[in-house]
Formats: C-alpha cells, structure tokens, sequence
C-alpha cells in the first residue's frame, strides 16, 4: 500500500499544454502592471507555503536580487524529479512548461490536502512570463537544475551537487517585452508576506532586499491572535484577550479570531487557503449569521434584552469587532478568476456550526466580557434607530428627481451617470468661480462649508444629522450603509477638489474618511478622485504656465532663464477666476485627477484610524516618521 504522504510523479496531473500564456497574460496574472508583476512572485511563493501546510517545512525564504531579478526558496520535499508516466519527462519539467499540471488536483487524496492554488498555473505561468526561470530541487540526497526561458527548457534537468536536506529553490526574471515595468516594489512584497506568516503561525518566512541591503524575518506563533492584536494596535479594545477558535470539520480547518475595540466600525477580514476574500463568501456569511444567533440567544436568556425588546441586528453587534475568519477547504470553489469569494456551500454550516458551539461556550465562561460586547451593541441599536430617523432625510423617492436634490448643489443636466462627474468643491468662493466655469452638461458642482464632521469619532446617528454629509450623500443617490445601493450613483466621477494647502488636505482627509467608512462601494468601483489644482502661475512674455509642484517650477524656472517672468502662489481655488479653474482643473483635455484605490484594505483601515482616531500617541508616530516625505506644506 502506497504512503499516504508520498510525494511522486504520479501525483501531477496533466489538464492542458502550455499554451497562449504569452500571448494574453491578464488571463492568467490579471494584469501586466505592477500589480501582475508582483503577483508573479505570490504564485511562486503560495507553492511553498503549500508546501508548510502539508506539513513538510516551516521556513521560506524571499530574495529580491539586486538586477530586480527574484529567488523564492523552500525546505518542502522539493519538486518530484521522476519521470512523469504520461509526458515521459521529469516531473519537475511538466510542472513548469505544462499549464493546468501540479499536485493539487487529486481532492483528499492528492499530494496536498489544502492549497491556494486554484487553477494550477502558478508555476507554469511564472515560467512563461519570464525571459528566464531556473529552478533547484533538493531531493533524495542530490541537488537538480533546470533553465527554461520563455516557457521552454533549455536545459536538460541534471544534477548539480549533493545535498542533506530537501526544498526547492526558483530564480527568475520577469520579461521586459511583457511587463510595463520590471521594478520590484519591497512594501507590496512584505505587506503579502506578513499577512502569510499571520495566516499561518510557525511559519517563518525571510525577506531579503539586496538592493539596498534591507531584511525582515515575518513569524508569528500566536498566527491569527497576533493578526487581531495587529489590527488593534491603533486602537482601544474593549477586552483585553483576544476570542480564538479552532476546529476541523469534514476536512474544512477553521480559525476564528475575534477582539472588540472601542470605535464605531467593524473590521472583518476572511481568508480561505491563505486568499484574502475580498468579496467575503460562504464562511463570512457563516461567521456573520453564527455571531448575530449566538449573542442575541444569550442576551435573553440572562435578561441583558427583555424578551419584549427586539433583537440585536448583526450590523449593532458588529460595531468595534476586529475579526479574522480564516479557513482551510481541498477542495475550494472560488467564484470568478480573481478568487476574491469563497462560493462552496457546505462550509457556511461548518463555520456557522462550529462559531455557534465555541462562541456560546465562551459567553457562558466569561459573562463580563459578554456583558461589555451586548451593552456596546445594544448602545449601537439605539443609536441605529436614530440613525434611521436622520436617514430619511436623505432618500429620495427617485435617484434622478432633482425637485428633492440640495438647494446648493448646482446639477448638470445629462442624466447618464456614467457621463456625470460631482465636484466637493471647498467653500463658497471657489464653488462660485467652479459654476461658473463648468461645462454644465455634464459636470455638477456641490460647494460645502468648512470641515465636515469627523466620522471615525461619531456614530451613524450624529453623522446623518451632520448638514454638509448629508447634502453630500443626498446629491450621490446611492444612500449608505446597509441601504446603499451602487446602481443608484447619480455620477461616476465624484471629484473632491480643495486648496492646495493644510486646511484643504484636511478636509480632502475627512471627506476620504466618510467615502471608506460609508460608501466604500463607491472607492472600490474607482468613482472617486482627487483633483490636483496647479500651485503657481508663471507669467513669462505673456505667456501664462500653470505648475502643479516646486520640482515643475524650479524645472520651468530654469528653462525659461531670469528675466521678465513673475510667479503667483495660489493659496486657494478661490483666487482663480472661472477660466483659469476650468483652464487648469476641470477641463478633461488638461486636468489631472487622480483616481483613489483601495488595494490594501489592511492598511487603509490602519491609517484612517491613526490619522482621525482617538489616540494621539500612534498618530504622532505616524507625523514624525513620515514627515520626510511632505511637500508643499503651508505654515
């Protein structure tokens, strides 16, 4: 009888040839910018960590080498190096020139129990897209090598050395022809591999940047614990033990990890084989139904709700909650390429079934942390119950009625949203010169007064009673919260356009903070912009320059010499009449907008609580070591 845990050729199945990975890449890796670029070192990375959660090794090492080439070593079981029984070549080759082949095919039985690889064209991909890939496997007491470029061997694989230990080691570079850029980004490669190393604990992973002498070693025993205590470290929990549960069922690992803090926002990151579900899924919506049955059973039954009182709302009972849901499936259905939702069916039961035990036991063993998590909930009912009175104020029977749109916004007058842009302009004065200035077809112009509430410090009550968010909220047509609804957006483009100083970098702050917070829909569609308008105005022999920075003005400066040209600093849109407004920021054939992307979650939730949280000591850290980089500052 076979071992269970061998390793072999027979363990690579052969779907497809590798084909047509050249020709349309972002089939495979999405995307041929930095984004795809970066991901082709996860795909090698994900193979080792596969590797760890198989059992075989707990250490992987990282190298960005100084030619911007990458080296991703494992001490796994290394590549099988046997001839494959179909292809007649060694495994290790069909593993990289053959798309669709790899060990993860087989369910339960296969070579791994549990992998983050999908679609098995992580190896073959990398390959593919390289100008070179050479791969050493450590095996059976030799050391063996491969070269391929472009795809194909071309070398034969032999042995190189002798070796005591096992692993896998892979170099390759990215093809220039390809990629649109061949540059390596450190804080895009560590940001991923900490959150492995979070994801599974006794997992030591090295990153190694020899461009500039730079490591950092990422291990975390307390795994998922640590990820929680990671999130709220900006933050004031509401007890100080982080809630932790792990069980496995019918093969589906689950670890759940939970801490309350003291803010008014929940944050709930779910993972499944080590995949950030971006879009949640099946286990989220476990977790979310398990949690809201649990807590509300247990506030009646010890007399916290009156049996009268309504129940609590999932949406109250996860105010302030940092959680991590994190499973492990063999066989994993995501829905779409990106695999950014978990869609099989049985592991909602699973997870709802395990929470639903682990989670009561808890409560039961520990009733003044249940009474802290109930009290805040039940403050966030009532405050939900205002909110939904202020809430009325900002529907609208119809998305397009302008009968019922704010006195002061000054609409346009197509009606296609994906034609119509909302400018936030800043103040009276400039909302007056933008009016004016527009191109009324299709831009619209919504002037607010001063600072709007900061909206990480106040409930959703206090906010819709705030004048100027409600104005904002009423114009966009999409309502918020759990009312929100995308298809109902007014505009495409919502362009927030302040002065280019420290009160309007301010307010540009807040407005961002309300958008993440309440309308995050709207960011992650790539509604959102940022207006860049110029900073000075040189006039040299009639002619007028708008420069957006001082590197522009001292580069100008130079090109046109020192006689006869005089600068004007312009301190807020206001002193800019009409034309030069449209001239230099709202004219599409000139303008530069700049798009707000949510690509890391994790970190964008870190910096709104640093920047407009509650405690101060974080967020002068923050000031102080990352005042180098401000620029154009006004004192």
């Amino acid at each position: 009888m076979a071992n269970k845990n061998e390793y072999t050729a027979n363990e690579i199945k052969v779907l497809e040839g590798l084909e047509a990975v050249r020709k349309r890449p972002g089939m495979y890796i999405g995307s041929t910018d930095s984004r795809g670029l970066h991901h082709l070192v996860f795909e090698i990375v994900d193979n080792s960590v596969d590797e760890a959660l198989a059992g075989y090794g707990n250490k992987i090492k990282v190298i960005i080498n100084k030619d911007n080439t990458i080296t991703v070593m494992d001490w796994g079981r290394g590549i099988p190096v046997d001839p494959h029984p179909k292809m007649k070549i060694p495994a290790v080759e069909v593993v990289f020139t053959v798309l669709h082949a790899g060990g993860k095919f087989g369910g339960k039985d296969s070579g791994y129990k549990v992998s983050g690889g999908l679609h098995g064209v992580g190896m073959s991909v990398v390959n593919g897209l390289s100008e070179w890939l050479e791969v050493e496997v450590s095996r059976e007491g030799k050391v063996f090598h491969q070269r391929y470029e472009k795809g194909k061997a071309v070398t034969n694989l032999k042995v190189i050395g002798t070796t005591k230990v096992t692993g896998t080691k892979i170099t390759f570079k990215p093809d220039p022809t390809i990629f649109e850029e061949v540059i390596y980004d450190f804080k895009i490669i560590s940001k991923r591999l900490l959150e492995l190393s979070f994801l599974n604990k006794g997992l030591k992973i090295i990153l190694i940047d020899e461009r500039n002498d730079t490591q950092e070693t990422y291990l975390h025993n307390g795994g998922i614990v640590d990820f929680v205590k990671y999130l709220n470290r900006s933050k004031d929990p509401v007890h100080p033990k982080v809630i932790y549960f792990e069980s496995i069922r019918d093969y589906v690992h689950v670890e759940v990890a939970i801490q309350y803090n003291d803010s008014y926002n929940e944050t709930i990151f779910s993972y499944a084989n080590n995949i950030h579900t971006q879009e949640g899924g099946t286990h989220e919506a476990g977790f979310k139904s398990a949690v809201t049955r649990i807590i509300n059973d247990y506030a009646k039954k010890n007399n916290i709700l009156k049996e009268n009182e309504n129940n609590l709302t999932g949406e109250d009972i996860r105010e302030g909650m940092v959680a991590i849901i994190n499973v492990k499936v063999p066989e994993p259905q995501f829905e779409g390429q990106t695999k950014t939702k978990l869609g099989n069916s049985e592991v909602r039961g699973i997870v709802e079934g395990i929470l639903g035990e682990y989670l009561n036991i808890f409560l039961e063993e520990n009733p003044s942390v249940a009474k802290k998590i109930i009290e805040k909930a039940v403050s966030a009912a009532r405050a939900r119950e205002a909110a939904r009175k202020a809430r009325e104020l900002t529907r609208r029977k119809n998305a397009l009625e302008s009968t019922t749109l704010p006195g002061k916004l000054a609409d346009c007058s197509l009606k296609d949203p994906s034609l119509c842009e909302l400018y936030i302009v800043e103040g009276d004065s400039a909302g007056g010169s933008a009016k004016q200035g527009r191109d009324r077809l299709f831009q619209a112009i919504l002037p607010i007064r001063g600072k709007i509430l900061n909206v990480e410090k106040a409930r959703l009550d206090r906010i819709l009673g705030n004048e100027e968010i409600r104005t904002i909220i009423t114009a966009m047509g999409t309502g918020i919260g759990e009312d929100f609804d995308i298809k109902k957006a007014r505009y495409h483009k919502l362009i927030i356009m302040t002065d280019a100083d420290v009160d309007g970098a301010h307010i540009r702050t807040l407005l961002l903070t309300f958008l993440y917070r309440y309308m995050p829909e709207l960011i992650n569609h790539g509604y959102v912009y940022i207006a860049q308008p110029p900073l000075f105005k040189v006039k040299n022999n009639k002619i007028e320059t708008y420069l957006y920075s001082e590197e522009e003005l001292e580069n100008h400066l130079k090109k046109i010499g020192k006689d006869n040209y005089s600068i004007q600093r312009y301190k807020g849109l206001g002193e800019m009449n009409p034309e030069q407004l449209w001239d230099t920021t709202m004219d599409p054939n000139t303008r530069t907008l700049w798009r707000v992307n949510l690509e890391d979650a994790i970190k964008a939730d870190e910096i709104f609580t640093i920047l407009m949280g509650d405690k101060v000591e974080p967020r002068r850290e923050f000031i102080q070591s990352n005042a180098k980089y401000v620029r154009n500052l006004d004192v």
